[in-house]
């Protein structure tokens, strides 16, 4: 049997998928499951063991391209393909299955595909509110229950890819690590401020930890901000921009403790087992949590939140700016010391 997942564009996403992908090999011994999936997102895809290979997909957000899908088709056709699993709701993602004639092609329903999705699933949000639960539900029969619990995600990063990682950028694992991940594609209200990261890197700095900035290149402008603000002989290594989504991966593999926003990197630290503290602010953590046992959320469940809005309409962004570095820090050690 071959399958082939058409994956999610966003990083956490595609981590909060990867139940899936366990429930189908534990349904199908002998499977090969390969995934087609953007370019950024396929380093997270190459460290999941259940994912045979990743075929790219060249489209950008929102693109069409309706000749290049099928010229994609064509090419997967000859791959013989039995079924296809269309994890985003669009019409755009459910294409190049049905252009290159999947006989089965499983997923939601979403923006009038009837013709493309031929096994159909009808999304209950009372019975499926986590993200994670709903891609799993495609393992099942539509209207079929979903067994829980759901397996964790798990990444893999071997030593010796760390050990690779960390010459590439000429840097060594200290004996106490932070990796701080400060940035949140979606926006502003989702993002802890920079003082608050400055100052809990200051705390953990005076309690011997290293503390290491990790993300994008769109996070370097809150990640110079953080090393401004902290102590200058304390300042945290900033190396957002500065490493491929592999080398993130491997970095925060090598953390003792992690602390992040509600962000892909946060789907990823908690998919390698390290000690995770998630701050969440406009999103809620009942629809995304980090799924493994030593993440720990926090939030303050403002009345005003969670608002799932880009940036505070209210203003003040009190679900992040009341949210005080000495909570995050008090978590940051209970969880490293277990």
């Amino acid at each position: 049997m071959k399958a082939l997942i058409v994956a999610p564009s966003w990083i956490g996403d595609t981590v909060l998928a990867q139940p899936l992908f366990r429930r189908l090999h534990e349904r199908t011994p002998g499977l090969q499951l390969d995934a087609l999936a953007p370019r950024w997102v396929a380093p997270v895809l190459e460290r999941m063991p259940e994912i045979a290979q990743v075929v790219d997909s060249p489209f950008a957000h929102g693109e069409l391209s309706l000749k290049a899908r099928h010229r994609l088709a064509r090419r997967l056709a000859a791959t013989d393909y039995q079924r296809a699993y269309v994890l985003p709701n669009s019409l755009k993602s459910a294409l190049v299955p049905f252009f290159a004639g999947i006989p089965e092609r499983i997923g939601f329903i979403g923006e009038r595909r009837y013709g493309l999705i031929n096994q159909r699933h009808t999304l209950d949000k009372t019975l499926l509110p986590q993200m994670a639960e709903r891609f799993a539900q495609l393992a099942e029969a539509p209207a079929a229950p979903l067994p829980r619990p759901l397996p964790p995600p798990r990444l893999t990063s071997s030593s010796e890819q760390g050990a690779t990682t960390l010459a590439e950028l000429s840097i060594e694992r200290p004996e106490q690590l932070a990796v701080f991940c400060p940035g949140a594609e979606y926006g502003p209200a989702k993002r802890w401020p920079a003082r608050h990261f400055a100052t809990l890197s200051d705390a953990l700095a005076a309690r011997g930890y290293t503390v290491w900035l990790v993300g994008s290149a769109k996070d370097q402008p809150i990640a110079a901000e953080i090393t401004r603000l902290a102590q200058t002989r304390s300042a945290p290594r900033n190396l957002c921009g500065s490493t491929s989504l592999r080398q993130a991966i491997d970095l925060l593999a090598a953390a003792s403790v992690v602390v992040c926003n509600d962000s892909g990197l946060m789907h990823v630290a908690a998919a390698l087992g390290r000690p995770l503290i998630a701050v969440y602010g406009s999103s809620s953590p009942a629809f995304t949590p980090p799924l493994s046992e030593r993440a720990q959320v926090i939030s303050l469940q403002l009345e005003c939140s969670p608002c799932f809005k880009r940036d505070c309409p209210l203003g003040h962004l009190d679900c992040l700016n009341k949210l005080e570095p000495q909570r995050v820090l008090d978590a940051c050690l209970s969880r490293s010391a277990a």
